[in-house]
């Protein structure tokens, strides 16, 4: 399977690291709590953010990178993160190729 046929899979996410991989795609900034809300309103699943953390942290193993079809080459990052202006949170965002 290509890569761009493994990211076409995904119209239907069944798994939090799913969900979580189909919101970040758009290659914007996400925070913890917009991606609970997104991924609530959608599924009407809640899932804490211990969860998401982990999804997101998933995306940057070899695993998720070969799922999702992300750079294989584990010395090229493939989440950026930045601090919430005046919060003690952050915001994330794929900068990996996600078109395969």
């Amino acid at each position: 399977m290509s890569n761009i046929e493994n990211v076409l899979k995904f119209t239907n996410p069944t798994s939090l690291n799913d969900f979580v991989f189909m919101c970040m795609r758009d290659g914007k900034y996400w925070s913890y709590w917009t991606l609970q809300r997104v991924i609530k309103d959608k599924t009407g699943k809640f899932y804490g953010e211990p969860s998401i953390s982990a999804a997101i942290r998933n995306l940057r193993k070899y695993e998720g990178r070969k799922r999702y079809g992300l750079p294989l080459d584990m010395s090229v990052e493939v989440v950026s993160r930045r601090r919430i202006a005046n919060s003690r949170g952050y915001e994330f965002k794929l900068v990996g190729d996600t078109n395969g």
